[in-house]
């Protein structure tokens, strides 16, 4: 018996197509079941059930919640933050803190980021993985702004960019993270004038 040639090839037994919106729902699922119940508490049931899938589903694409929740804190890391370029330090650190405190303030994240903290301490993968998406992509931007400034005459060459970085998301971080607290009209055009100042001391 011959086979037709242009009947279409069918997929080896076994292989798995990973439908693309089957995997972004279950990302949501893990930011909101983060959100509800923390890290400590979240399972693979509570994430596929709502997102609407089997456990399967999950498990085909992660081994486990904490492979998971790497994969989506590195995922946030790779996007990076804009690096402002308004012409003046001022107008760049005010820029930075209007960007950082937009991704803070979002409901899901301000409940999140606190959480896989405490996890953090316990857990050297996850610290890894927010110190990658907390901090490198931060220092980066810091790292610009300073070699801008510094291009600018507005800082000495001798300005240190992680000292910078301290400087200008330090009172931002404490406030909407640790203190969890609202920020007051102004603030952002207060820290962000400190920083200044600060910096060219």
């Amino acid at each position: 018996m011959t086979t037709d040639p242009r009947s279409p090839r069918r997929a080896p037994a076994g292989a798995a197509v990973l439908r693309e919106d089957v995997t972004d729902a279950i990302r949501a699922a893990v930011f909101e079941e983060l959100a509800a119940v923390g890290f400590a508490r979240m399972s693979i049931e509570g994430i596929a059930r709502r997102a609407g899938v089997g456990k399967t589903a999950v498990y085909r694409r992660w081994k486990s919640k904490l492979s998971l929740v790497l994969d989506l804190v590195s995922a946030f890391a790779a996007q990076g933050l804009p690096a402002p370029a308004t012409g003046s330090l001022y107008g760049d650190v005010r820029a930075l803190l209007e960007v950082a405190a937009h991704a803070l303030r979002h409901p899901v994240a301000s409940q999140v980021i606190p959480d896989l903290l405490v996890e953090s301490a316990r857990n050297p993968e996850i610290s890894d993985a927010i110190k990658a998406a907390l901090l490198d992509g931060q220092r980066g931007v810091a790292a610009l702004i300073v070699r801008d400034a510094v291009a600018r005459g507005e800082l000495p060459e001798s300005t240190d960019a992680d000292r910078a970085l301290d400087v200008i998301v330090g009172p931002l971080y404490w406030r909407l993270v640790v203190v969890r607290s609202g920020l007051p009209e102004g603030y952002l055009d207060e820290v962000a004038r400190g920083a200044v100042a600060a910096l060219r001391a």
